[in-house]
């Protein structure tokens, strides 16, 4: 009988060994030949020359609309009309080469419509959207402000005040780009529409909507359309050291249901085992621990493919590889609400009512919640998820008349897409540009009447402390970065009359 020699190894284990040794050394090849051979998508193009433009009497001009209160109201059509007749009138007054070229439409109550025509009337029509009106200060808020939020204040190189961001700079921005234009003799190949819509903030179901079925009536089929959206950020992404410039394909659905339960009222020193508070209260607590499923997957996929060539370090290994690595990226981007957003449809407790006595059970209990709903999910998707979540079969469920599904995600393989992406690169060439998703909602989503190819882009730099000025306090707009907004659209429809970059 032979002796085995002390310390070798069995053969099958030595096997083991070396196979393992084998697929780890194959895994870190593959990895970093993903990592390294991934190739870049940005285009490669000059910079856009200077523009040649007054930007302190164009900063003052957006100044001045700052201080017209064109705030929207859900009940009130009618409300603040005299402060949007203040800023037609001085649209009219700034821009004048605008308003003798382009055919002006007022639609519904106070939405503007502009009709640009084109030289070529084979080439399909595109349409740039803003909104006149804007969200009121919430109460109790105003000291808060460092400026008076309707006075326009320029101030330490900025323009203050509600509608800086959102969205008056934009609707500025495209008037003061097409005036420009117009004074240099340019006249658009595409006929190019402006939409300005007058109750965004609160659906777009008087302005915008209105516009895109009466574009839909004359038989208009838009090639492309942009509106506000998404946005330039600088220092916000880890592990990029460049601005990400993030063109919105999609935006998600809004979905609010509203919950009722209903017991028996009483006394409150004979409570039940269960009351209409605590079952209501149970049936949420259970709705928040079980979110709808999340993954990288969809425009979040997309945008993460873009992203990873420009990134650095760990940060470019993890998103070349999400083959691999998609769980621990995904469990890093569950934990930041806005990343969170990406990558699934999301579900928010937003109104709570029950009860108006101390001594009393209340015999009803009230709940909102708002979704908003990821391309590929659905409201009958989400309502059933809600059921299922809430696990109380005697609460019921009503739809909030405004929900709206997804929007359609356009393609990255459009000319809109491609025109956008140009501009962008164009007049901001220190950004990295890639597609996104847009968590909120825009009046664009009323424009697949009338196309295929709807972006959301608004073209200014924020970093991640002036994320927190959009409908909050302290809304600013740098008067250099106007200067940007002003150069992008130009260049954007300057690019119309030329060949694309491939």
């Amino acid at each position: 009988m032979r002796r085995k020699r002390k310390g070798s190894r069995p053969p099958m284990l030595k096997r083991i060994f070396l196979g393992l040794l084998l697929a780890i050394v194959l895994l870190v090849a593959a990895v970093a030949v993903k990592t390294w051979t991934t190739p870049s998508q940005q285009l490669a193009v000059a910079p856009a020359p200077k523009l040649d433009i007054d930007l302190q009497a164009a900063a003052k001009r957006l100044s001045t609309a700052i201080t017209f209160r064109t705030v929207s109201g859900m009940d009130d059509p009618a409300a603040n009309a005299a402060e949007f007749d203040k800023l037609h009138a001085f649209l009219a007054q700034q821009f004048p080469k605008v308003h003798a070229t382009l055919k002006k439409e007022v639609v519904g109550n106070k939405a503007l419509l502009y009709t640009w025509a084109g030289t070529d009337p084979q080439a399909k029509p595109i349409a740039l959207m803003a909104h006149q009106d804007m969200v009121p200060i919430a109460p109790g808020t105003e000291k808060a402000w460092t400026v008076d939020p309707f006075t326009g204040e320029i101030k330490d190189g900025f323009i203050w005040g509600r509608g800086t961001l959102d969205n008056k700079s934009n609707l500025f921005a495209q008037m003061e780009a097409i005036e420009l234009l117009i004074g240099a003799g340019f006249k658009p190949k595409q006929t190019v529409y402006l939409v300005m819509g007058d109750d965004e903030e609160v659906s777009g179901l008087r302005g915008a909507l209105p516009i895109a079925e009466l574009l839909k009536s004359r038989n208009v089929r838009l090639d492309w359309v942009l509106d506000e959206g998404l946005l330039v950020l600088d220092g916000v992404l880890p592990g990029l050291s460049k601005p990400a410039a993030l063109i919105g394909l999609a935006e998600k659905g809004y979905g609010t249901f509203f919950l009722s339960l209903d017991t028996a009222p009483g006394h409150s020193s004979m409570p039940p085992q269960h009351s209409a508070i605590g079952s209501m209260s149970a049936a949420l607590a259970r709705l928040e621990a079980n979110p709808m499923p999340g993954n990288i997957q969809g425009v979040a996929g997309q945008m993460f493919g873009a992203l990873a060539p420009e990134m650095s370090g760990i940060n470019r290994v993890m998103l070349s590889n999400l083959w691999l690595t998609e769980p621990l990226v995904r469990g890093q981007l569950e934990k930041s609400p806005s990343s969170n957003a990406m990558l699934r449809t999301t579900t928010a407790l937003t109104i709570v009512r029950a009860g108006n006595k101390d001594n009393v059970l209340p015999g009803r209990a009230e709940a909102a919640v708002n979704f908003r709903i990821l391309p590929g999910d659905t409201l009958a998707s989400t309502e059933a998820h809600l059921r299922r979540a809430l696990g109380n079969d005697d609460i019921k469920i009503k739809q909030y008349p405004g929900n709206a599904e997804p929007s359609p995600v356009s393609s990255t393989d459009s000319t809109g897409y491609r025109a956008i992406q140009q501009a962008v690169r164009q007049s901001f060439p220190d950004a990295v540009v890639a597609p996104g998703l847009m968590t909120a909602a825009t009046d664009s989503r009323h424009f697949s009447l009338v196309s295929d190819a709807v972006f959301r882009f608004s073209p200014f730099r924020v970093k991640a402390e002036d994320l927190a000025r959009f409908h909050g306090n302290n809304e600013r707009l740098a008067i250099s970065n106007y200067g940007e907004m002003i150069g992008f659209y130009h260049q954007l429809l300057s690019n119309t009359n030329a060949a694309p970059a491939q």
